[in-house]
Parts: structure tokens; C-alpha cells; sequence
């Protein structure tokens, strides 16, 4: 099993050619979105959960955590007002342009010098094989049901609500610490916050 470091770079590298086809293929544009949006979210996903609670305890960059997991939603919220727009236009270009320049500047200024560094330097081989074996599980669940529960009840209780769901809800009722909490834990802050 490759270790965690080498198997986040590769989603690194899969990511900027995903954004050369998008910049180079209008036509797939929709389409290529789509890959986008699914690789970014299951990366993202694996990270927090996986990598970054490691990265805060083990190499001590408990603020970098943080800064990484608050970028991961900028980029997603910026990839969802893409997916809304029409791949003709001119505003399509500028926000896509916006949307590569932030990702990439994530990968390169924080990850790829700072983070991933970090806990290469923190944790021993064997401890960085273990995250990858965890990272690539988390991301393979979701990629293969998307990451949430495949409730059809038509109630909005937080257990049928996507991550993604709660954490907007979680945005919009300003709770703290809202990009570190995995999908139970923002549960339970939502639901907290509408009972007091």
C-alpha cells in the first residue's frame, strides 16, 4: 500500500489534468465538472476525516488543519456556483479561472509545502502507511455512494442530510468549528443549535 503522502499527491496530480481537459474541452465541460466535483469531495472528505485530525495531534500544525479543511469548503462552494453556470459564457471562464487558481494555490502553498512536509516528519513509515490504508478507504466509500446514507424518507431529520447539507445549515447558523466535524458531529451541532 502506498503511503497517505504519495496517494494525496496523486489525487493532486489527477486533479490538475482534470483542470488542463476543463480549460482545453468546452464541450466536456459538464461532464468533466462531474469528476471534478466527485474526486475533490471524496479527497476532501478522506483528508479531514483521516489525515487532518493526525496532522493537528501528531505533527502539531493544528492551525494548518483548520486553514486546509476551511479551504476545502471555499473550493467546493466555488465548483457547486460553477456547476450552476452555463459553460458558454464569459463569467464561466472567469469563475473557472478563480476556481483552479484557488485549488491549486491549496495544493502547492499549503499541502505540498507545508502539511504533507509536516507529517512526513512527524510519523514513522509504518504510521503513514496506516493513513493511507484509512485515506483510501474513506475516499473509496465516497466515491461509491457518495458519502451519504441512501435514506429515501422524505423527512429532513439531519441523519438523511448529506454532509455537504449540514454543513451549509451548520454555516448558516454561524456554529464554530464547523470544518472539522464530521457528518455526526455536525448533526449534533445543528441540531443542538435548533433545540436551545
Amino acid at each position: 500500500m502506498a503511503d497517505v503522502v504519495e496517494l494525496i499527491m496523486q489525487d493532486h496530480r489527477t486533479l490538475e489534468k482534470l483542470f488542463d481537459e476543463l480549460q482545453q474541452d468546452a464541450g466536456r465541460r459538464p461532464e468533466l465538472l462531474d469528476k471534478v466535483a466527485a474526486l475533490l469531495t471524496a479527497h476532501s472528505r478522506a483528508e479531514e476525516e483521516r489525515v487532518y485530525p493526525v496532522v493537528a495531534k501528531e505533527a502539531g500544525e493544528r492551525d494548518e488543519a483548520h486553514h486546509g479543511a476551511e479551504e476545502h469548503h471555499e473550493a467546493e462552494e466555488m465548483l457547486e456556483k460553477l456547476r450552476g453556470m452555463s459553460p458558454e459564457g464569459k463569467e464561466f471562464e472567469e469563475k473557472l479561472k478563480e476556481f483552479i487558481d484557488a485549488v491549486k494555490h491549496h495544493v502547492e502553498e499549503e499541502e505540498e509545502s507545508d502539511i504533507l512536509p509536516a507529517l512526513r516528519d512527524a510519523v514513522s513509515a509504518e504510521r503513514l502507511k496506516e493513513l493511507g490504508t484509512a485515506f483510501a478507504e474513506r475516499r473509496r466509500q465516497e466515491l461509491t455512494d457518495g458519502g451519504s446514507g441512501s435514506g429515501t424518507g422524505t423527512g429532513t431529520g439531519t441523519q438523511e442530510r448529506t454532509k455537504d447539507e449540514l454543513y451549509e445549515e451548520a454555516k448558516k447558523l454561524d456554529v464554530h468549528g464547523r470544518s472539522t466535524m464530521n457528518k455526526d458531529e455536525l448533526a449534533e451541532a445543528v441540531d443542538h443549535q435548533h433545540s436551545s
